[in-house]
């Protein structure tokens, strides 16, 4: 089957690596996300990923923990690119090649990111890991995917979270809360839906890069979105 989109940009939350424990990585969860991932490379989708670092270290209120802001986000910097390697780790273990690409040089463990070799690489059929977020302090993982799908010219930023879309209110909290299934930017905005920070959201609105945000720990997901299948919700113009 010819999938829908050829090349893509997987943006997943480093607290969803943790499964149910409260820290760390959930060895069970790494495996079935690189096994969710290796089914599309198979299907001949190019594959890169951000991953965010809040399993390991968030930033937190300066005032709580005496580190100011810029300190505290490049530790969660370094906390992205430890995820990265354990992802990379998850995919290599089953056959699927990888490069981690690190936005703060740090050669023993990843390739410097270079936006032309990235290209090269998923060119290849390459999964490329893109860690360190945009390398500078006050950004978001969620503003590094945005940034990084756009320069490898990504057809779609897939969101893998807990839930299964965008709905009109927590559906954790508020069991009324009704889904959308597709949903425009300007109506994200109107209706202040938190799809993603606003600088990375506003990223996407003005290179009309659509966002696809749906249910990444049910086994099979990602297949489906990719193939076209009406999964999640998708964000456009």
């Amino acid at each position: 089957m010819v999938p829908k989109y050829k090349r893509i940009l997987l943006k997943l939350s480093g607290e969803a690596l943790m499964g149910d424990k409260s820290f760390g990585f959930d060895n069970a969860v790494i495996a079935q996300y690189a096994k969710d991932i290796k089914s599309i490379v198979e299907l001949g989708v190019q594959v890169a990923i951000v991953i965010g670092g809040g399993n390991i270290y968030r930033g937190m209120n300066e005032a709580e923990t005496g580190i100011e802001r810029a300190h505290g986000d490049y530790m969660g910097m370094l906390a992205t690119v430890i995820n990265g390697m354990a992802m990379q780790a998850g995919l290599e273990k089953i056959g699927v090649y990888t490069r981690l690409q690190s936005a703060i040089k740090m050669e023993q463990i990843a390739e410097p990111y270079i936006r032309r070799r990235a290209i090269r690489h998923v060119e290849k059929g390459r999964v490329v890991i893109f860690g360190a977020g945009t390398g500078n302090p006050y950004f978001t993982t969620d503003t590094a995917g945005s940034l990084r799908a756009i320069e490898i010219n990504a057809e779609v930023i897939l969101k893998g979270t807990r839930v299964d879309g965008i709905y009109t209110a927590d559906p954790e909290k508020d069991p009324t809360a009704k889904k959308f299934n597709t949903i425009t930017f300007q109506e994200c905005i109107s209706q202040n839906l938190r799809v993603m920070d606003m600088t990375a959201f506003t990223l996407c609105m003005e290179n009309q890069l659509p966002i696809i945000v749906f249910d990444m720990n049910k086994p099979g997901n990602l297949l489906r979105v990719v193939r076209g299948e009406k999964v999640g919700t998708l964000v456009k113009d």
